[in-house]
Order: C-alpha cells, then structure tokens, then sequence
C-alpha cells in the first residue's frame, strides 16, 4: 500500500468537527444535543442575500475574475470606508472562506520552515494551515486568569528568530472572545515594524463587540501598511457560514499581487456565494443593532450560568461569540466524548469542543472547553443545567478524572 504524506499525518483533526460521528450515533439513539460545539449561528441570513440568489438572471453559470466581481470589491470597499478603513478595490481579494484568505497569505509570506508567532489559544484550524504550509506555529501564552489579554510584548520578542515572519491574532477572537484594544493594537504595530513582521488580524467578528467598546483594525495603522493584511469573511458577520466567501487585503503591492497567483492558481471564488455576500451589504445596521444586543444577552446567560457552577472558572467576552471554560476535570476531551457517548438526562445532551486543540503548546488547555453561544437564551439555559449536571455525574463517577 503506497504511504501517505508526512504531513498528511500531522494534519490535526479538528477540535470542533471530530466529535461529529458520536453525536450521529447520540442523533440517531434519539438523544436531543444541544450544540455548543461550533460558531454555526441561527441567526437568520438577511433576506435581500438569499433573495439576490433566488432572482438572479443567469444563463450560464461562469467563472469570476480571480479576484472577485468588481463590484464586491467597490462595495466592501465602500463598507470598510463606514469603519474607517480606507481601502481600494484593487487592495482586496475575495476569497472561498476566510480559511482561504488565510491560506493565501501563509503562502505568500512564508516558506516552509518559517515561524509566526500566535498568541494560545488561537482558532484551531490555524494549526491545520499552517500545517499544510509547513509552517511552524510558535505560541505566546494567554492566561484565563488575565481574561486572555495580548501577552507582554517582551513575551513575543524573546520568541521573534531569523525564521520568524509573521505575528496572526484573531480580534475579536476565537476562541477567547477576547477584544484587543487600541493599545495593545498599537504594541503589535510598533512591533512588527521594528522586526520588518507582517502583522496579519483576522477580523471576521468585528460587528461583535460589546459593553460600549470599539474594534479598531490594524489596517487603521497607516504606519504599517506594508505589514499589515486584515482576513475576513460574511460567514459570521451575515450569518452566511454556508457561503463560503471571504476575503484578505492588504495596501502592500507586492503581497497583494503575490496573493493573486495563489486566487488565480483556484480559478475564482463560487459565482452565486459572490451574489448573496454582495447584496448582503445592504444590510441595515438596525439588523447588526438587534443581533447585538441578543448576543449581549446570549453571553450574560451563559457567563452567569457558569459562574454557579462548581470549579468552573470563565472569562467574559468581550466580542465574538465564545468562551473558553476551565473545568473540574483533567481530560475535557474524554469529558467531551462522554457526553455524547455515556450521559443523557430525559433525552437530552451537549456538546462541547475540547480546548487542546485551539493550543500549540502540547498538554495545553486539557481541562478547558470552547462553548459557542449561538443558541437562544432558552436553549442556553437548559444547555447550561445540562452540563451541571453532567459534571456531577462524571466527577462523582471518574474519580481519576476529578
């Protein structure tokens, strides 16, 4: 039998996804999963989106410019404007996803060997790119007790080599919920300019932020125009996560027609995806007001829910749609598992992503779990009385697990 590929084998499997045949079987046992595994939302995708495809006059359903229709570009262009990005058309690539987005610019600026530099725990697929571009992820630690905040800048200085070409943060991030500020914005600027880094944000939870606080893009640091490529993305932000479409963009020329050969390389992202996420900009800012404030009650339910749960210690988020929480426990990924496999109470069960896997650092996060609050506050709530209880029956019944 022909061997496969050595870094077919150290793809890592998603913490998010590799659970999926136990809650098949869970399913068709006929156990209900609440699911706060995965940043699906069940907000409804705007109307004007799904109506653009359905009415769509097309003849023949051709390829794109690589780059993406023209007039996306004109229009995001004109969205980023409203937050004050000042970004031309040409300064923007439309992308299959904001993984794409994000597997272009590993191979743009890297070579295989290289280092970026990544505060954990970070948006596990990260690993899975930069695994398929021989890249070496480097970790900076964020602690839980800290709420997940930038590390000192020291911290990511003492790690910075030869072979160090990038910083990538998440901001809002996934999977902390974490929100960068303006200052810590400005350390990372000044940083990457003083090693000549790309500086690389993805940004795909801007309009999720809470509490009266700002987002503030790196692309909003003129002074690092050559450094800076912000990643994007409709999934969350539309509620469009089927769709497909992202984007990266960046003002440095020579990335942004290096990034070119890689889109031209995949032909051109899906037509009607490009349909949907076009007419999706005219979405009312009344639609991202409403869906706010019920995130902002979605995270004050959850946060409150598992305060009162023994031994659990939670940060709160400040944007984006997740938290990460330390359990009781020293195997999360065996907790996680269990739910699905051993525990239900009157038919029902959750589901959760263990958090190893949003770390580099090996024996990283074993205890914690990613939750996603994309359900209804009602959903939440039993979802929450659901994992009380669960903790309950395993701890008092895996002794070795406590």
């Amino acid at each position: 039998m022909p061997a496969l590929s050595k870094k077919g084998h150290a793809m890592p499997q998603s913490p998010i996804r590799k659970l999926a045949p136990f809650a098949e079987a869970a399913e068709a046992r006929g156990t209900k999963i609440f699911q706060l595994n995965i940043g699906q939302p069940d907000i409804k995708t705007p109307q004007a989106a799904l109506d653009a495809v359905k009415n769509a006059s097309i003849d023949i359903l051709s390829y794109s410019h690589s780059a993406g229709f023209l007039s996306y570009r004109e229009k995001l262009a004109a969205y980023y404007t409203k937050q004050g990005i000042d970004l031309k058309p040409s300064e923007i690539i439309i992308s299959t996803g904001g993984s794409e987005a994000l597997l272009f610019t590993m191979g743009s600026v890297t070579d295989p060997g290289d280092e970026v530099i990544i505060p954990e725990p970070f948006y596990a697929n990260y690993n899975g790119f930069a695994t398929a571009s021989g890249v070496n992820v480097v970790p900076v630690f964020s602690a839980i007790e800290e709420g997940f905040a930038l590390p000192p800048i020291a911290d990511f200085e003492k790690l910075i080599t030869p072979k160090t070409k990038a910083i990538i943060i998440c901001n809002p991030g996934n999977p902390t919920g974490y929100l960068y500020s303006h200052n810590e914005i400005k350390q990372l600027a000044a940083l990457a300019l003083k090693h000549d880094l790309f500086l690389i944000a993805d940004e795909v939870y801007r309009e999720f932020v809470y509490d009266g606080l700002e987002h503030h893009s790196i692309l909003k640091e003129r002074s690092i125009d050559n450094n800076a490529i912000m990643i994007d993305s409709v999934s969350k932000r539309f509620s469009m996560c089927g769709a497909r479409i992202g984007c990266l963009a960046s003002r440095n020329k020579e990335f942004m027609a290096t990034a070119m050969k890689f889109a031209q390389a995949r032909l051109s992202p899906p037509t009607l995806a490009q349909i949907a996420s076009e007419a999706a900009l005219d979405t009312p800012q009344s639609y991202f007001d409403e869906v706010i404030e019920e995130y902002v009650d979605r995270r004050n339910t959850l946060i409150s829910g598992l305060n009162e749960i023994p031994g659990v210690k939670v940060s709160v988020p400040k944007g984006a749609f997740y938290c990460i929480a330390e359990l009781p426990i020293k195997d999360a990924d065996d907790f996680a598992r269990w739910l699905l496999v051993n525990f239900e109470k009157d038919g029902k069960t959750v589901m959760v992503a263990p958090a190893a896997g949003f770390y580099s650092t090996p024996n990283s996060g074993l205890n914690q779990v990613r939750i996603a609050y994309v359900l209804k506050k009602e959903d939440l709530v039993e979802a929450i009385f659901l994992l009380k209880e669960a903790l309950a029956v395993y701890t008092s019944t895996n002794a070795n697990q406590a």
